[in-house]
């Protein structure tokens, strides 16, 4: 079983959803990104994305555009961000790593490349924001060769006739991108959430983990009532720019939001039950 797999069925068991955290590599530098990731786990997230940035992020709002801006200024390469994730992995064995950006820097040096270094550096998962379902075959086979998951995306246009294509190949979890959108700047209804998540669930025993949105303990508690995961990322983002504004450590930033949005996630269902 993997990482991924073991992690979900962990909270599933707790009677909560997974909390999945996303920062973006390199950002504001390299250097900083190791507690950063440190600050997550202390904090309570169940998963990490870690983001490659790229120059051109097309489905990111303002606050993980410049997250990509300053980590690409700052020098950062793919060879660093697997060299951070190895000394992750060795510092914390058991929680999931996921990468997730675009396919011109995964793709690079070939797919082959790319899936035995994420192997070897311990990555969990990849999410490839720009290779749809349909082109399963440019960089699929060799992540399963390496036994890395594939997670796919769905999103609200993502209908009936689709749902099997985006679902085959697929594992680790499905990403639902709650709004036909970037990042960061729009919240859906819950009434529409829940919808989307009982029809996924119709259709795959994968675990639903929702996205794009969701920012405060409140709205996370909310779809972590009815999903497997609740995904965080521009609020994260937005937090670690504000620290490195005020010439502060930003996983200290870190620390406190992931606590605030890991107790609500954690929480929700009894709440509900209550």
């Amino acid at each position: 079983m993997s990482r991924l797999a073991e992690t979900f069925a962990r909270t599933r068991g707790e009677g909560r959803a997974a909390l999945v955290t996303f920062v973006t590599g390199g950002d504001p530098v390299p250097a900083a990104t190791p507690a950063i990731l440190d600050a997550l786990v202390d904090g309570g997230a169940d998963v990490i994305e870690l983001g490659m940035p790229f120059t051109d992020p097309m489905a990111d709002g303002p606050a993980i555009q410049l997250a990509n801006l300053r980590s690409l200024g700052a020098g950062t390469t793919t060879a660093k961000l697997l060299e951070i994730a190895h000394d992750f992995r060795a510092r914390h064995p058991s929680v999931p790593l996921v990468l997730m950006g675009y396919a011109n820097p995964m793709l690079r040096r070939g797919a082959e490349w790319f899936a035995a270094a994420c192997a070897e550096a311990g990555i969990d998962g990849i999410i490839c924001v720009d290779v749809p379902p349909e082109e399963d075959a440019v960089m699929g086979p060799a992540l399963r060769a390496q036994g890395i998951d594939f997670v796919r995306l769905a999103t609200p246009t993502t209908d009936e006739a689709r749902l099997p294509a985006v679902l085959e190949g697929a594992s680790g979890f499905l990403y639902y991108v709650s709004v036909a959108g970037i990042t960061g700047l729009q919240q859906a209804t819950q009434g529409s959430i829940e919808g989307a998540v009982a029809r996924i669930r119709a259709a795959t025993d994968l675990p639903i983990a929702v996205g794009f949105g969701v920012r405060t303990p409140n709205q996370a508690a909310a779809v972590a009532r009815v999903a497997d995961g609740v995904v965080v990322g521009s609020a994260i983002v937005e937090a670690v720019a504000a620290a490195g504004a005020r010439g502060e450590p930003p996983a200290d930033a870190v620390r406190s939001i992931v606590k605030g949005l890991s107790a609500a996630v954690r929480s929700a269902r009894q709440d509900q039950a209550a």
